[in-house]
């Protein structure tokens, strides 16, 4: 593992006026290189936020680290590390105990999906599936929770994915991964509330992204720039506690969840 640090040319200026009246202004991306991290990273580079980005590829972060900056970022510190090794999760935070202590706001945005058929077939790859949506991400929250709630501040998100909120044939080692994420956020959310610690639980309808280029249909799937929108005004003040986002997502997946399970497992999709 690898880690840098840039701070902006301009990093001693007042940040905007917008900006500086938001409780959110140092904020940590743990996925930094995700198609939805991305997005996010960049509006809130323009908004004059500090970032501390994690992810695994050191060139990657490098690149981040000077597009952002660029746009108007206060400060990009970057470390090197693969979320879905527990055991790196300790020197994540150490890192970021030394060189972010007051961040205010996390965001968890990395995740995997491998298809279906493989997952079935193979323990080993279901397992994999499991580990990086579920273990690896309940894990490195539990560090973050700690911390925010003894300082009774900031905020915890989460991107899971509306794939958690039923299970069907075609995906369903995954979204069971996602469906326990959200679980896991809904009783983090309980525990921090007393803290006034939000915890808001994130859940995209298919978006482009690199995870979802082979899909069927892909070129009809959300705008990641759009889904990033919301996510960014979701952090940047009181939002409902699970966002789902486009905002259709809600209304489809109501309707989903009250049919029969007697007609449900008849459906193929």
């Amino acid at each position: 593992m690898t880690m840098t640090m840039a701070v902006n040319a301009h990093s001693t200026t007042a940040l905007p006026a917008a900006a500086a009246t938001s409780a959110m202004k140092k904020v940590i991306i743990l996925g930094a290189t995700s198609g939805i991290a991305l997005e996010v990273q960049r509006q809130l580079a323009c908004q004059g936020r500090e970032l501390l980005l994690v992810a695994r590829s050191p060139q990657r972060l490098a690149e981040l680290q000077a597009d952002l900056a660029i746009r108007g970022a206060q400060q990009v510190l970057t470390y090197s590390a693969d979320l879905a090794s527990v055991q790196q999760h300790a020197a994540v935070f150490e890192f970021v105990r030394r060189n972010f202590p007051d961040f205010d706001t996390v965001l968890l945005a990395y995740g995997s999906m491998h298809d279906q058929k493989d997952s079935e077939t193979s323990v080993d790859v279901l397992l994999e599936e499991l580990q990086v949506n579920f273990v690896s991400a309940t894990a490195i929250l539990t560090w973050f929770a700690a911390d925010l709630e003894r300082r009774h501040t900031g905020c915890l998100a989460a991107i899971t994915s509306v794939a958690g909120d039923r299970g069907r044939s075609s995906n369903y080692i995954y979204g069971s991964a996602k469906g326990a994420l959200s679980l896991f956020l809904q009783g983090l959310r309980s525990r921090l509330h007393p803290a006034g610690v939000r915890v808001i639980t994130i859940k995209p309808g298919p978006v482009q992204t690199a995870m979802t280029d082979h899909m069927p249909n892909s070129a009809r799937f959300a705008d990641p720039e759009r889904v990033a929108r919301d996510i960014v005004r979701a952090l940047e003040r009181r939002s409902p506690d699970v966002l789902y986002t486009p905002k259709i997502w809600r209304y489809v997946m109501t309707a989903v969840r009250q049919i029969p399970e007697t007609i449900f497992k008849r459906l193929s999709f």
